[in-house]
């Protein structure tokens, strides 16, 4: 048989519990150290995703300010090109209003005429085309052209006296500039 050598109790003891401290001790270090780890990568974690959120609002902010800008150089160029188109239509109202100036023995030609002048001038009246009509008042040069000169028993000096050509504007753009006869000052 095999004889096992027996050590005092006392020192059993000793050598069990010394081990279970410095075990004890090197565990709680190491779990201090783990979490101090885990908090600075928390930390680092948090202030990264700051980061890409703030990335992420000044994208949306950056897409939404190129909407806004794209929507409203959308919105000038259809304006630009109804007005465009509008320019192109103003000789044929005038040809429609001479038309109906002129005298005609025929009744029935000239009542169509009239009926697509007036629908013509409706549609546009609709896009917000407007004439511009300012006789007897004050020559304006932003919105007319003079064109003669008229002598003081026509009106007041500086005033319009006669329109040889109507002008047409949309909203506050001129589509075209009235041709005027103006009273000499």
């Amino acid at each position: 048989m095999s004889k096992k050598k027996q050590m005092p109790p006392e020192e059993t003891q000793e050598e069990v519990q010394a081990p279970e401290e410095d075990g004890a001790v090197d565990a709680q270090e190491a779990v201090e150290v783990s979490l101090e780890e885990l908090q600075s990568q928390l930390e680092a974690a948090q202030k990264q995703s700051e980061e890409y959120l703030n990335m992420a609002q000044r994208v949306q902010a950056d897409f939404e300010n190129f909407r806004r800008r794209n929507n409203a150089a959308r919105a000038d160029s259809f304006e630009e090109g109804a007005r465009a188109f509008i320019q192109t239509i103003l000789p044929v109202m005038d040809n429609l209003e001479r038309a109906l100036t002129a005298e005609s023995s025929d009744a029935a030609l000239k009542e169509g005429v009239g009926m697509v002048y007036r629908q013509l001038s409706e549609a546009l009246e609709k896009r917000g085309v407007t004439v511009i009509d300012r006789m007897g008042e004050k020559f304006d040069p932003s919105l007319e052209n003079a064109v003669m000169q008229g002598t003081a028993e026509e009106g007041e000096p500086g005033t319009v006296c006669a329109v040889l050509q109507k002008g047409y504007k949309m909203g506050d753009f001129v589509l075209r500039h009235a041709m005027v006869k103006v009273v000499a000052e």
